[in-house]
C-alpha cells in the first residue's frame, strides 16, 4: 500500500509505549497496531485528530505516501 504509518516515529520522539497512546487516543492496543503497522484500510478523522491530539502533531507527521514501484 502506497500510504506508510509512522506512528512509530512519533511515538519514540515522544517516549510513549503503544498501550499509551490506545489508552488515551480510546482504541484498543489491537486496533491501534493494525493501523501501525500498515493493516487498515482505513481511519476514522476522529481516531487520526486524536492520535495528532496526543502526540501533539500534525496528519502529515504520522502519515506518508510512497508511489509504488511498477
Amino acid at each position: 500500500m502506497p500510504i506508510i504509518v509512522d506512528i512509530d516515529v512519533m511515538l519514540a520522539r515522544r517516549k510513549m509505549p503503544v498501550g499509551v497512546l490506545a489508552e488515551r487516543v480510546g482504541i484498543t492496543p489491537a486496533n491501534l497496531a493494525v493501523l501501525k503497522n500498515g493493516r487498515a484500510k482505513a481511519v476514522r478523522f476522529s481516531t487520526l485528530e486524536a492520535i495528532c491530539a496526543v502526540l501533539e502533531c500534525q496528519p502529515g507527521d504520522i502519515l506518508r505516501y510512497e508511489a509504488e514501484e511498477t
